[in-house]
């Protein structure tokens, strides 16, 4: 059967298993205060229109559309199940705060991740994992990495930034990234291993967010077995290493799987199986890896533009430099230096957010603002509606990165700024990602001037946002004074 054939069948067989869910089920009387709006088509829902909307970059606006019509609550089909959208600060509190409300993956995400991510757990299951995660990202222990990454950061830009005239910058960012959590999440040097692991990563990456059909020409069935493989490194890379732990050969604080695997209870057992650290090494590697590659090229892609800000940051970071020797690495108390570069970032994450928003599922019936949202539909907030509020923000299409100077933010309403969510899972990565972005906007502003390739300075939100062509740049290296 070739491959047109294969998705004829699966049309038809999805179309009548469809139809016959229709004619099938009990229809149950909806209650009277059910959010105004429309469930659409069925299966189909809004779907379409809203991928169209992400596709085209103009998902704010569609977004926008429906707040116009139905309120800043509404209801509508998303990828087959009822959802609630909910725009705006209270409605981000409600959806961080409440226990009322859990994660829900993308079927794709949830079968390839597997069932012990944190992306999934919940109650004392997600605090025990979420809590051993945070042994490792505290700022106590991430200072003793700083020097870790500098060095990372300095030789990629050494064999993929000097001596070139032009770069991708996108596709540059993500190896860095990769670098350097491969580096300090799993101890691996540079070979042949970091290289397989780098690979396997890529291909599930493709297949992540797609539609959970497990046929061979299918980037699923791709991502599916890629992650089979890579989990197979990572469970090798455990065992040695908790053969390492248990033989006293190693430190706890070498990297995260040796700091997971020697953190135990009262009762002197182990906090988390291998398989829980494992599945939790590969969440930590997707989440950030695309969320702090993404920042840093759209931080390119803002200064080819901002001269302004650009000359500002050089001043910042050459102040910083001038007291320290040639190839000295960069330390925390150099970060926390770096004001106005992390304003630049959280502007960036402002315009930009890197997470268009996520779905949280009903556990039971619940009412918000004064709508009823049944148990096991899914509620949608998006992090645009609010950061481009004219109430919150004054002129939010501006870039203004003294929007968070001296926390002149903190006269907003809570839960405006949701760049890394918020509430009990609020991204416990946000000390890493700032290290990860401070360093390498040092090296970069100080050492090269840039501008855009594309005439046409535009993105896609293909679920995450990627600029046209990934971003190339024509670059100029210049001699810090």
């Amino acid at each position: 059967m070739d491959y047109l054939s294969i998705v004829v069948a699966l049309a038809v067989t999805v179309s009548s298993i469809a139809i016959i869910h229709l004619l099938t089920r009990v229809k149950k009387p909806c209650p009277a205060n059910l959010p105004p709006g429309s469930l659409g088509l069925p299966v189909i829902g809004q779907s379409l229109g809203l991928l169209r909307a992400m596709r085209s970059n103009t998902d704010d606006q569609w977004i926008r559309d429906r707040i116009d019509r139905y309120g800043p609550v509404s209801k509508l089909s998303l990828f087959g199940t009822p959802t609630v959208l909910i725009a705006g600060p209270a409605a981000n509190k409600f959806v961080f705060f409440s226990s009322a409300l859990a994660t829900r993956q993308p079927r794709s995400a949830q079968r390839i991740l597997g069932g012990n991510s944190i992306f999934d757990l919940h109650g004392p299951d997600h605090r025990r994992v979420r809590g051993a995660l945070l042994e490792f990202l505290r700022p106590d222990m991430l200072k003793m990495y700083v020097g870790k990454i500098d060095g990372e950061v300095q030789r990629h830009i050494e064999e993929n930034w000097a001596g070139r005239a032009t770069v991708t910058v996108m596709p540059l960012m993500k190896r860095m990234t990769f670098d350097i959590i491969s580096a300090l999440l799993f101890g691996l040097e540079r070979g042949d291993t970091r290289d397989t692991l780098s690979g396997e990563f890529a291909r599930v990456m493709e297949g992540i967010w797609a539609i959970p059909v497990n046929l061979p020409f299918t980037a699923f069935r791709r991502s599916l077995k890629a992650s089979g493989r890579g989990r197979r490194v990572l469970e090798g890379i455990t065992r040695e290493k908790k053969e390492k732990v248990e033989q006293g050969k190693t430190s706890r604080n070498s990297d995260l799987i040796t700091c997971l695997l020697s953190l135990t209870d009262e009762h002197g057992e182990r906090v988390l199986t291998d398989e829980e650290i494992v599945a939790n090494a590969i969440v930590a590697l997707i989440a950030g890896h695309d969320t702090t590659s993404i920042l840093m090229t759209f931080m390119v892609r803002q200064l080819a533009n901002d001269p302004t800000t650009l000359a500002a940051m050089v001043q910042e970071h050459e102040e910083i430099a001038k007291n320290k020797a040639d190839g000295e690495a960069l330390t925390w108390e150099d970060l926390a230096k770096m004001k106005l570069t992390w304003r630049v970032a959280q502007e960036t994450l402002r315009t930009v957010p890197p997470i268009f928003g996520n779905f949280r599922v009903a556990l039971k019936d619940i009412e918000f603002d004064g709508y009823f949202i049944p148990k096991g539909w899914q509620v949608l907030w998006t992090a645009n509606v609010t950061h481009m509020d004219a109430s919150i923000y004054h002129e939010p299409a501006k870039f203004d990165p003294s929007r968070f100077e001296n926390q002149s933010v903190s006269a907003a309403p809570p839960c405006s700024f949701v760049a890394f969510g918020g509430g009990p899972r609020i991204c416990p990565g946000i000390e890493f990602s700032r290290m990860e972005t401070l360093v390498t906007m040092h090296y970069l502003v100080r050492h090269f001037k840039w501008k855009l390739c594309c005439k046409s300075d535009t993105f896609v939100r293909n679920l995450l946002p990627s600029p046209l062509h990934g971003l190339p740049i024509e670059i100029e290296h210049m001699t810090s004074p």
